[in-house]
């Protein structure tokens, strides 16, 4: 059978057009970037965190996790280290005046912060209690229950019912006492170290001078010690979310475990019964007490849930080990647990708490913009935020050509070879670049 030229001339252009679509389609992603949910294009994030800073946390928890490579994070109480410049004290009129008031006007709305603040340095045994008492009803809304216990505070007080408190001291020789040292050596280990306030209080039953010298003198002990990036993250004592103390507390630290409201994260508190898995938020805060009530496999599902997911931060909470500290755990519990943890390192990120808030907040306000340039790709990654604190690289994943065996990826003078990965029909890259740092330029490597 014979065709007319114009019929092939059809045939051929027809042809022409299909190859074009073809190569099109199948190199529509060349080029294409984003920025991983996670550091490492990892799945899920834990952050394993400590409270109090009681010293099995180092000489057990510490040496499980540098073998296997995982940093932690511990809040501290700066006023119980020796050699701290802020010790615990009251801000405010001598207390005797408090007391002699108390006798004649009750407990109310217009002197309890001030009551409350002073109650741990009446000098009495057992004041603490009552005060951290009042906090914990102050904090689940409940201020009129507040203001009972501390009345009958100094009810007692006034009457004579509460021994004199001894005072102690600090001491440097105490081989069970962490010191600023044993801080500075672990923080060169990568481990996080951050505020736990000055002597732990309540700081929903705090009034504002006291506060305020809690959460900055801690801060201030901190930066002294230990510099800038270590007063990125807190946590006020009993994991508090009164939305007084949150206020006065976001001030003062960019980060805090009880509270880190944004539009793009879901928080659950350690109480909540909440499942995680959730795909109305870009990311979830998981938190979970790690506590002698807890039973081990409990725990173990924890970690496959968020290796599961692709959007969840666990946050894990510590206290004692070893029968030093509150909820104390086995130190066997917690080597099986810790690699149970590093057994899924291919899907998890193991980052302090600092670091996975940083990052979360960096691809949050990134943008990123491509210039395909024939075989070379330009990149360009950019936000607004605070150097000081937010200089964690940030893990981009780049669609690049099949044929290419290996990639160079540049930016300024730091450069990367890689070798693409395939996900279906699709070849690409992970890599780490800096925002603000120059164009990335990503070539094959011949």
């Amino acid at each position: 059978m014979k065709y007319s030229g114009a019929i092939l001339k059809t045939c051929y252009i027809t042809c022409f057009f299909i190859l074009i679509i073809l190569f099109v389609s199948c190199s529509s992603n060349y080029g294409k970037t984003e920025i991983t949910k996670w550091q490492y294009g990892k799945k899920g994030a834990v952050s394993i965190t400590y409270d109090d800073g009681s010293i099995n946390q180092f000489r057990k928890a510490v040496p499980i996790m540098n073998e296997l490579n995982m940093p932690g994070t511990f809040f501290i109480n700066t006023g119980s280290i020796p050699g701290s410049m802020y010790e615990g004290k009251f801000i405010g009129r001598p207390v005797n005046e408090i007391i002699k008031e108390a006798k004649a006007v009750p407990t109310g709305k217009e002197n309890f912060f001030e009551r409350a603040s002073a109650a741990r340095f009446l000098g009495y045994r057992g004041a603490g209690d009552y005060f951290t008492r009042a906090g914990g009803q102050m904090d689940a809304g409940r201020p009129e229950e507040a203001y009972k216990i501390i009345d009958e505070l100094y009810k007692k007080v006034i009457n004579g019912e509460l021994e004199k408190a001894v005072p102690g001291k600090r001491s440097g020789e105490n081989a069970d006492v962490l010191t600023w040292d044993m801080i500075k050596t672990f923080a060169a280990q990568g481990h996080e170290f951050a505020s736990h306030m000055v002597t732990h209080p309540y700081v929903a039953a705090l009034d504002e001078p006291n506060m305020l010298y809690e959460l900055e003198k801690s801060r201030e002990e901190i930066l002294n010690k230990l510099g800038k990036r270590f007063v990125f993250s807190a946590e006020c004592p009993y994991g508090t979310e009164n939305e007084r103390a949150m206020e006065y507390a976001y001030k003062v630290y960019p980060a805090l475990r009880n509270r880190m409201p944004e539009p793009f994260l879901l928080e659950l508190n350690r109480a909540s019964r909440k499942s995680p898995v959730s795909a109305e938020y870009e990311y979830v805060q998981w938190q979970r007490g790690v506590t002698t009530k807890t039973p081990l496999p409990m725990m173990k599902t924890w970690i496959d849930t968020t290796a599961m997911q692709n959007n969840i931060w666990l946050v894990l909470v510590i206290h004692g080990i070893d029968g030093i500290g509150w909820e104390a755990l086995n130190s066997s519990e917690v080597d099986d647990y810790f690699r149970y943890i590093h057994s899924k390192d291919n899907e998890l990120w193991v980052a302090t708490f600092g670091d996975a808030a940083r990052y979360m907040r960096e691809r949050m306000n990134s943008r990123v913009s491509v210039n395909n340039e024939g075989r070379e790709i330009r990149i360009s990654l950019t936000n607004d935020m605070d150097r000081e604190f937010y200089d964690l690289p940030l893990t981009l994943k780049t669609s690049v050509k099949k044929g290419w065996d290996e990639v160079l990826v540049k930016q300024g003078e730091w450069e990367q070879m890689i070798k693409p990965l395939r996900e279906g029909k699709e070849a690409y890259i992970l890599y780490q670049a800096m925002p603000d740092a120059g164009d990335i330029l990503i070539s094959e490597n011949k």
